[in-house]
């Protein structure tokens, strides 16, 4: 018997939570390589976030590292399932890499902004905005790369391949 398209959507989703994982592993690996040549402290940005929308109201400069972990790798995790989605409907590859990376940073600029903890790239002085799109490449690469070795593209369809 076949695997129902929701089973085999759900199970793709739980495999690109994993390779969301392993992105995440790989991205901090990295932030702390980066972080001991540059000497740039840890960002508690995250956590502030996480607790800005659990209805919490952290201090500015609060920096509850159990937080920070949870949304690090819970952003990545969830993150990750939207991945596993692409790889099994048959968007891999490079392209959905890139286009993987606007998503993460999306996703984190719009939590970060919206909770009124973050500030808009734009105001970030260069070299911050170059080093947080460096990790969130790093992230969306390593995720992809994960998660399309893991995930046949077998519901991959070829409908709708125009526009109308």
């Amino acid at each position: 018997m076949t695997e129902s398209r929701g089973r085999m959507l759900l199970k793709a989703a739980g495999q690109g939570a994993a390779a969301g994982l392993a992105g995440v592993a790989v991205m901090t690996a990295g932030e702390k390589l980066e972080q001991a040549i540059t000497n740039r402290p840890n960002s508690y940005v995250p956590a502030r976030t996480l607790l800005s929308l659990l209805g919490r109201h952290p201090a500015p400069d609060a920096q509850p590292p159990v937080w920070n972990h949870a949304m690090h790798w819970g952003t990545g995790a969830v993150l990750g399932a939207l991945r596993g989605l692409w790889s099994v409907t048959g968007i891999r590859g490079a392209e959905a890499n890139t286009g993987f990376t606007v998503v993460r940073l999306a996703t984190d600029q719009t939590l970060e902004n919206a909770t009124g903890v973050g500030a808009p790239p734009a105001t970030w002085p260069p070299k911050e905005r170059a080093v947080d799109v460096l990790h969130k490449v790093v992230y969306a690469w390593v995720t992809g790369t994960v998660s399309d070795a893991w995930i046949a593209p077998s519901l991959e369809s070829r409908q709708g391949t125009t526009s109308h």
